[in-house]
């Protein structure tokens, strides 16, 4: 039986211990995308984001199972496969505090969120339930809505795509903003317009502009855009500009969402204090995975909204955790084509990500022989502890 405590103030708190006695790492040559991808400061391009996948194995024959780069590989795996045994708490407590002179925002904390979600799986299996169930959820779906729309499509096929999201059950859409050149602005607030127009008035718009603005230029956007009452926006100027943030809030009448670009908790707290109406934490760049509880819970008490971004088919099984109002964001042009190499991803239905219940742990696995069938696996190495 898994002894499970948590807190209000702390998050997870396992006791079980666990040792870790082999990995499975597949290395995958680059996966091109159906079509490019692009937001307004040049992030994705060509191929999907994944560059490989880990089976790490415990003492007691369980396997977690996610998608990681190299860079976990190479700094990380060595760490894990050291004969070490701790507890969860344990275990990332030490990697924690190993990675502060590297900074908390920097990839080494975020490959010990990493660990987080895999020693959950770990522990789940163990269970021998899904992970949502073994976190505490009581439901087993998670609201969502569907975001896109590259900068590099032009007008109407940005209209149709958006409607193609709302065909599929789901009442907010979101696409990016922040074209380039003099005529920029006036590119998206014509692509706003055709949006609305498409959609009609019952349908949430949101935008996300990737840190494109100045305070100044965020301002304009917004008030060129209030006759066609966006449902938040996303990110129009530095993530880290905080007092630009306050600025601008003062300036308009929209929803502001920030948060996909922190990686701790106490970043979220100054969110709060500075006045984003909608805090947006991604799995797969915290920390530590608890951080989402922790922001979910500051964003009820402080009367703003929670959303949570990430790999969609990960992202579910935390979504379950979160209430009808609390939505994760389902990116189509990036997840979905990874989901058509993968086994165990939710069903998606009206609006709700549908995630199984007879899976023990995380569901998600990455269908390797399908990339191998399609050229794109270039190796599979296997890891054992020093002895």
């Amino acid at each position: 039986m898994v002894e499970r405590l948590r807190t209000q103030m702390f998050g997870f708190d396992y006791q079980d211990q666990i040792a870790f006695k082999k990995a499975v790492y597949y290395h995958f040559r680059p996966i091109p995308l159906p079509v490019p991808f692009q937001d307004a400061t040049g992030g994705i391009g060509q191929n999907l984001p994944e560059k490989g996948y880990l089976e790490l194995t415990d003492d007691t024959g369980m396997t977690a199972h996610y998608t990681v780069n190299p860079d976990f590989v190479q700094e990380m795996l060595p760490k894990l496969l050291n004969g070490g045994r701790k507890s969860f708490n344990e275990w990332r407590t030490t990697l924690y505090w190993q990675a502060r002179n590297s900074g908390f925002q920097s990839s080494q904390a975020v490959q010990v969120g990493t660990v987080d979600l895999l020693m959950l799986d770990i522990l789940a299996q163990r269970a021998g339930l899904p992970l949502h169930r073994f976190l505490g959820a009581e439901k087993d779906w998670a609201a969502a809505y569907k975001g896109g729309g590259s900068i590099l499509k032009d007008d109407q096929e940005l209209a149709e795509e958006m409607a193609r999201y709302v065909s599929e059950g789901f009442t907010t859409v979101k696409f990016k903003v922040g074209s380039a050149g003099p005529q920029g602005m006036d590119r998206d607030i014509r692509r706003v317009r055709l949006v609305r127009e498409t959609l009609g008035n019952s349908i949430g718009i949101a935008v996300d502009a990737n840190q494109r603005w100045t305070v100044e230029e965020a301002a304009r956007f917004a008030h060129l855009a209030e006759p066609y009452a966006l449902e938040w926006i996303e990110e129009p100027i530095h993530s880290h500009d905080c007092n630009g943030i306050r600025e601008l809030k003062g300036q308009i009448r929209q929803r502001l969402a920030f948060g996909e670009s922190m990686r701790i908790y106490y970043a979220y707290e100054t969110y709060a204090e500075k006045g984003v109406d909608i805090l947006q934490p991604s799995l797969g760049r915290m920390t530590r995975i608890d951080d989402l509880i922790r922001i979910r819970d500051l964003a009820r008490d402080n009367s703003l909204e929670f959303q949570s971004g990430g790999r969609t088919a990960y992202n579910a099984v935390f979504g379950c955790l979160y209430n009808e109002k609390e939505r994760i964001e389902f990116h189509a042009p990036i997840s979905e084509p990874m989901h058509d190499r993968m086994l165990g991803v939710p069903v998606f239905r009206e609006g709700k990500c549908f995630v199984p219940t007879d899976i023990p742990g995380m569901p998600v696995r990455v269908n390797v022989d399908k990339i191998e069938k399609e050229g794109y696996l270039e190796s599979k190495t296997y890891y054992y502890p020093d002895r």
